[in-house]
């Protein structure tokens, strides 16, 4: 892919911690509407690196590039209004606000309208955000407090607030953790049709290689902090390399899926 058609590129990153390479120049591409994995042993860099894309922490050296513009180095908050939504591992709400509250805060922090916040939610951005319920599928929860919800829907909640600033590029750290098989399914095809359908660019880590195999367009692979692999699914699958780090992990999934395939 070439990087000048890219939604987002990435170029030499770097982060170390005293003398150890949480991430060594890693550089890699991702376009609107693509649904990119990026996956690898505990220790990886995963998570360094995704927080080095969202602003919450500063690359030693490398390039960051969204839509043409430098966002190294630049607060969560900046890369955020750019249009960079991120879910993350431990869902965040307002437990004891309503689902549409939680999305309604969301909606005004991106108009700058978090001035008055308290006494101008119930009544700003209440069609908006009843759209975006529609859209993750919890319009009849929009009434409920999010102490109330069960954890798949709020995970489909905190999608909905990553939409709010309607983003070009969503991150999403481990999406599916702690959700039962099903919902897993579930919340991954909802994400991977809404980002086609509006063009956004999906980079996700992820330690279910179901979910990984079936939902990626592209799989990136980090060991030690450096790219090891990345192509299609079945390029992946068929790295000796990845093989060798994953095994009795993850990429067992190849035989157990040929094996359900067959049956």
């Amino acid at each position: 892919m070439s990087n000048a058609s890219a939604l987002l590129s990435v170029e030499g990153l770097t982060k170390s911690y005293g003398g150890v390479h949480a991430v060594r120049g890693v550089s890699f591409a991702l376009r609107a509407g693509e649904i990119l994995a990026l996956i690898g042993p505990n220790g990886a860099g995963k998570s360094t690196c995704f927080d080095m894309l969202n602003g919450q922490r500063i690359p030693d050296s490398g390039r960051i590039t969204l839509l043409g513009e430098d966002t190294a180095g630049r607060a969560p908050r900046e890369v955020w209004r750019l249009g960079v939504g991120r879910t993350f591992q431990i869902t965040a709400t307002f437990p004891t606000m309503t689902v549409r509250e939680n999305v309604q805060v969301a909606l005004v922090s991106h108009r700058g309208q978090l001035f008055n916040l308290w006494s101008s939610t119930p009544k700003l951005a209440r069609e908006e955000a009843a759209r975006l319920l529609e859209l993750v599928g919890m319009s009849g929860y929009a009434d409920r407090p999010c102490g109330e919800l069960a954890y798949g829907d709020l995970k489909r909640l905190e999608l909905a607030v990553a939409l709010a600033n309607q983003p070009k590029l969503l991150l999403m750290d481990e999406p599916t953790a702690g959700m039962a098989p099903r919902e897993r399914i579930e919340l991954m095809r909802l994400t991977a049709r809404i980002a086609r359908e509006q063009s956004i660019g999906v980079l996700f880590t992820e330690h279910d290689m179901d979910v990984v195999f079936e939902h990626a367009d592209r799989i990136l692979v980090l060991n030690r902090g450096s790219l090891i692999a990345e192509g299609t699914p079945a390029e992946v699958r068929g790295n000796s390399q990845v093989r060798a780090i994953y095994l009795g992990e993850g990429l067992v999934y190849d035989a157990r899926h040929r094996e359900g395939s067959s049956a």
